[in-house]
């Protein structure tokens, strides 16, 4: 019960600084992450993230809703992050959107936040590892340097599923 009072704390924490940074940050450094709280009245450990699609990349565009579950021990362990929207990368499971990124395992920090953790899971789509694929057709397209194919399938998956979400107006 102690861990699970301590992962609240934290996590009102991340809140009140993700609140404050969005009222006195002049410089948009929001503009490619939503995070907030699922429902708060419910529960501050799980929570939900838009993220826009980076440029330069075939998910340029899209918005991706992904799951964020702490367990009690947060931020001793890392948080449980997963797509909601279907995406195919490499890194991130077609069917059940677990993504597979070392932060996210044996290398988290409790010094990283929320907020860190869902600009790793942005680098990765940027940056996908070919060598650790939860989505093996993805993987393979990267590694035997198909990229043509890669972008052409992902970029329709993208199309077909991230263009229906829109972005929430600035508050």
């Amino acid at each position: 019960m102690a861990h699970n009072l301590g992962a609240a704390k934290r996590l009102r924490k991340e809140l009140q600084n993700l609140e404050r940074s969005k009222k006195s940050d002049s410089h948009h450094d929001y503009d490619d992450i939503f995070l907030r709280p699922t429902n708060l009245s419910k529960s501050i450990l799980h929570w939900t993230a838009l993220l826009r699609g980076p440029p330069d990349t075939p998910f340029e565009n899209g918005v991706f809703q992904i799951s964020i579950k702490c367990n009690s021990s947060y931020p001793l362990e890392p948080p449980k992050i997963t797509f909601e929207t279907t995406i195919f990368h490499p890194n991130i499971h077609f069917k059940t959107g677990d993504v597979c990124l070392d932060i996210l395992k044996k290398e988290w920090s409790p010094a990283w936040g929320l907020q860190a953790a869902c600009r790793a899971v942005l680098a990765l789509l940027s940056d996908p590892d070919a060598d650790s694929p939860l989505n093996c057709d993805a993987g393979n397209l990267v590694r035997n340097n198909d990229m043509s194919c890669y972008w052409s399938t992902a970029r329709m998956y993208t199309m077909e599923n991230a263009m229906m979400l829109k972005w929430p107006e600035s508050t």
